[in-house]
């Protein structure tokens, strides 16, 4: 059967259908080239505010291969704030020493992680390679650290924000955010704000690269502690990831340490996807909606240690990785 077209042409049914396929790729083609008009850019804004990151990690998002990393020396870690949100306040942040766990100061000071219980001495996300099994060192990379502090009565108070204000970000049942504030004591809840380094430095992903976790607890008391890790979407818990410590004594103090604690498939496959994402405000918007959730207990009688909330963003400085905290409070 012919079709007349208003050409005066004829054509088969089958390449009818073949000439709509072209136009509509090429339709598809020219929406795509308007993404960089603003209003196209708002679209797509609120489409990568509705996705989870369980989406984002799905293998439908994206079938292209990771481009390589840009080659650039890892720069040292920044001391500039950069902008907070409204209810996130800046505070005065004090340098970063390399030397044993430092005498506790009240949590309220400067920017001491700790409660009367236990401390957050250091913490960190990187990912390590190298170019061959015999090549030494590994390159490494922070996406973001929290590094020991040297606290004073000197410093700054803490600013607060108000626990209530972040709990829709975190699970609501037992266990959850909420539930654990309630229990207290209350002296050991904080929220961190991360503005995370996803350039990559001079790490290129492959077959020998390494995703992990290093963190760094100490306490008055010999014990032995729980850490649970829930990384959560949409204030839903995805994953969970629960590790045992046993102290050691240094300096007077039992440190606990977790080093390079193997990132999960989730988490490494997010990240994947989240630098791949063209912008940065499209990378910001899937953030909001992405947070972590560490809770440090007694193993033995089951007492919260120390609670952070971890919410994200990604750095636009040049310094790398950086972070405020704050402590949780209700008014």
């Amino acid at each position: 059967i012919y079709i007349k077209l208003r050409t005066g042409k004829t054509r088969t049914r089958k390449q009818v259908s073949s000439h709509l396929q072209v136009l509509a790729r090429r339709k598809s083609r020219e929406m795509q080239s308007k993404l960089k008009d603003q209003a196209s850019k708002d679209k797509a804004l609120q489409s990568m505010a509705a996705l989870s990151s369980a989406q984002i990690v799905s293998p439908g998002m994206t079938k292209t291969p990771l481009p390589p990393m840009p080659q650039s020396p890892y720069p040292p870690p920044s001391r500039v704030s950069p902008p907070l949100d409204p209810i996130i306040k800046p505070f005065s942040q004090t340098p970063y020493l390399q030397g044993p766990v430092p005498t506790p100061i009240p949590s309220e000071y400067g920017g001491n992680i700790s409660s009367s219980l236990a401390g957050l001495a250091d913490y960190q996300l990187v990912s390590e390679a190298r170019t061959s099994p015999i090549h030494q060192p590994w390159n490494k990379h922070l996406f973001v650290h929290i590094g020991q502090t040297n606290p004073s009565y000197s410093d700054p108070l803490l600013e607060a924000v108000d626990v209530r204000q972040i709990y829709d970000k975190f699970p609501e049942r037992k266990g959850g955010l909420k539930d654990l504030y309630e229990k207290g004591p209350q002296n050991a809840f904080f929220l961190v704000k991360f503005w995370a380094d996803l350039s990559g430095g001079d790490v290129q992903d492959g077959p020998g690269s390494f995703y992990g976790v290093s963190s760094q607890y100490s306490s008055s008391d010999n014990m032995t502690i729980t850490v649970s890790t829930k990384v959560c979407s949409f204030g839903k818990q995805v994953v969970e990831k629960v590790e045992t410590e046993f102290a050691r004594v240094e300096g007077g103090r039992c440190v606990y340490r977790i080093h390079r604690s193997p990132m999960c498939e989730y988490m490494i496959n997010f990240i994947h996807k989240l630098k791949h994402l063209p912008e940065k405000y499209m990378m910001n918007s899937v953030l909001e909606n992405f947070t972590i959730l560490q809770v440090v207990t007694n193993r033995d009688t089951q007492e919260t240690l120390l609670c952070i909330a971890f919410v994200f963003e990604v750095s636009a400085s040049e310094h790398g990785a950086q972070y405020h905290v704050y402590r949780l409070m209700k008014d």
